[in-house]
C-alpha cells in the first residue's frame, strides 16, 4: 500500500537535520478510507516518544473535539506537516517543511480526501499561502489546487489560550457540515466531468458518419 510506503520511508529518513535528533519519526495513522485529513504542525515529545501522531496534551484535546461531533480516530486519518519533532517543539523551519512536503504530497493522493482540516498556521500556509488564520479558522476553502480545506487552530493554542477552547469546539461543530458541502462539490465536479467525457464522445461518434 502507498501509505505503507511512505511510513517505511519516513521512518528511516534522513532529508533534514531533524531526523538527527528524533527518538522515533511519525509518520500519521487513521482511517486510509477517511475522507477527513487532518493535518497538523510537527511532533511533540511524546509523539517523538511513541511515532504516533496528536498523543500528548494537545492530542488529548483533539480528542475531545472529535468527540464532541460523534467521530474518534478512528474516522479520519492524522498526520503533520514535518514527521520528526523539532528540538524543543519550536516551529519548523521553511526547510525542514520541504524536506517533507513530498511525502504529505503522497498522503494526499493515496488518501484523496474530501477535506483537509488543517491544524495551526503551518499547516495553514501549505493550503492557502498568505492565509490568516484569525481571519479563515471555521470556514470551508479551497487551495489553489481545488482541495477543500477547513482552517482550524492547532489544539496546543488553547492549552496555552484558554479563549480558544471555545472557538475550536464551535469550529469543530461545523465540521460535518463543511465535509457535506466538500463532497457535494466534488460529486457536481465529478459529474461535470463525466457529461463533457460522454459528450465529447457523441461530437467523435458524430464526425465519423461524414
Amino acid at each position: 500500500m502507498a501509505l505503507q510506503q511512505v511510513a517505511d520511508e519516513v521512518r528511516g529518513c534522513t532529508r533534514c537535520a531533524l531526523s538527527a535528533g528524533r527518538t522515533k519519526a511519525v509518520p500519521g495513522e487513521g482511517n486510509v478510507r477517511s475522507d477527513v485529513l487532518l493535518v497538523g504542525e510537527g511532533p511533540g515529545a511524546r509523539e517523538d516518544a511513541t511515532g504516533r501522531p496528536f498523543v500528548g496534551p494537545a492530542g488529548q484535546l483533539l480528542d475531545e473535539l472529535l468527540s464532541a461531533i460523534g467521530w474518534q480516530r478512528a474516522d479520519v486519518f492524522i498526520t503533520n506537516v514535518v514527521k520528526c519533532r523539532p528540538p524543543g517543539n519550536r516551529d519548523p523551519e521553511p526547510v525542514e517543511v520541504a524536506a517533507c512536503a513530498g511525502y504529505l504530497d503522497r498522503q494526499e493522493r493515496a488518501l484523496d480526501p474530501a477535506v483537509v482540516v488543517t491544524l495551526g498556521r503551518h499547516s495553514l500556509q501549505r493550503y492557502l499561502p498568505g492565509a490568516r488564520i484569525g481571519a479563515v479558522h471555521g470556514h470551508l476553502r479551497r487551495s489553489s489546487s481545488g482541495q477543500h480545506v477547513f482552517p482550524m487552530y492547532h489544539p496546543a493554542a488553547a492549552l496555552h489560550q484558554a479563549s480558544l477552547r471555545e472557538t475550536l469546539f464551535s469550529d469543530m461543530r461545523g465540521l460535518p457540515a463543511a465535509l457535506l458541502a466538500a463532497r457535494e462539490a466534488i460529486g457536481g465536479e465529478r459529474t461535470t466531468a463525466v457529461q463533457a467525457e460522454s459528450t465529447t464522445a457523441d461530437d467523435v461518434e458524430q464526425m465519423t458518419l461524414f
